[in-house]
């Protein structure tokens, strides 16, 4: 439990029927929100509980589940955007902190929040697929932004000149490229989109084989929380986000301040379901879907007119929450 939760736990005590502390980090007063029991007034079942850096609410009468700051909006909206504020100031985010402002606008995507680190990149020899009428109309309908991609007519001829990869070029096809360039905008591998359903969806080809297979390192600040997605498509609505592209990523040297894994919506799919079991284990913080959202991944959530940058931040676990959200989760 940070200061700032402590400080407003304090402040809303007076207003807790039977509130004490039970020991550190642990609270307990009478629900406010069902009015706990009509029959006997001693009985307390409201908790504030930390878990992690998180200082939740739970009541076990009338089951409710709520973060600090969403506990605080229920009972005083006028200090909910007090504690907003500092904890914004302060640097805090997470499954515990909402803020109205700033706000991020992910229904109409800005293509260009994400932090473009142009110096010394190199360009491909390819036309950019804001030039090419089907590539643009493509990545256009599911509002991706066409000029951070380019065009390959011939895939395989192309990725020869790059780096000798297919033996044969007979059945040529045309597909997007995904440029991938590290922090000081070496072009290290790329990836092919494929247009048409039958093919194989992404061909990745590493220039540098020793080079992480990940999207955006040339835009991120490691300062920052960095948002990891598994696609790069899904990267571009989120800033200061990162995408793997392929196997598991090894990023723990990459000394990045915060990090928050983003995957598919895909109970069903046991890779994702064994990513994310790891990434909980390990102690990390990743978002858990809530039921309400069918969409399978980010992409799919902007063209239905989501607010996806809402949604990450509201849904953001780590620790024993996760375990439990996560349950809930791959019963869907």
């Amino acid at each position: 439990m940070d200061f700032i939760d402590a400080k407003y736990i304090n402040l809303i005590s007076t207003r807790l029927q039977k509130f004490k502390k039970v020991k550190i980090n642990l609270y307990n007063f009478r629900c406010p929100l069902c009015g706990d029991s009509q029959k006997n007034k001693n009985k307390a079942r409201g908790y504030f509980y930390s878990v992690k850096n998180n200082t939740n609410f739970k009541c076990h009468n009338c089951d409710a589940s709520l973060s600090l700051n969403n506990f605080i909006k229920e009972i005083d909206p006028s200090l909910y955007k007090q504690y907003s504020l500092e904890k914004f100031k302060e640097g805090f985010t997470g499954k515990n902190f909402t803020v109205e402002e700033p706000k991020f606008n992910f229904q109409k995507p800005d293509f260009f929040t994400k932090r473009e680190n142009s110096k010394n990149m190199k360009k491909l020899n390819l036309p950019k697929a804001s030039e090419i009428p089907i590539a643009k109309e493509y990545l256009e309908k599911r509002k991706i932004d066409p000029t951070k991609f380019y065009f390959a007519e011939k895939f395989k001829e192309w990725t020869n000149t790059q780096k000798k990869t297919f033996d044969k070029i007979n059945y040529e096809e045309s597909r997007i490229i995904i440029p991938l360039y590290d922090f000081d905008n070496n072009l290290i591998g790329f990836q092919g989109r494929s247009f048409s359903p039958k093919s194989i969806k992404y061909i990745t080809v590493m220039l540098n084989d020793d080079a992480p297979k990940i999207y955006g390192l040339n835009t991120i600040q490691k300062n920052k929380t960095v948002y990891i997605t598994e696609g790069p498509f899904d990267s571009t609505f989120i800033c200061n986000s990162i995408a793997m592209c392929g196997a598991d990523v090894d990023i723990s040297h990459f000394n990045f301040s915060r990090i928050v894994w983003i995957y598919d919506n895909e109970p069903r799919n046991k890779e994702i379901i064994r990513r994310i079991s790891k990434c909980i284990d390990k102690g990390e913080k990743v978002v858990i879907w809530p039921p309400s959202i069918v969409e399978k991944d980010i992409n799919d959530m902007i063209l239905s007119g989501l607010n996806v940058g809402n949604v990450i931040e509201s849904n953001i676990y780590s620790g024993l929450e996760a375990k439990l959200k996560f349950t809930t989760w791959k019963k869907i």
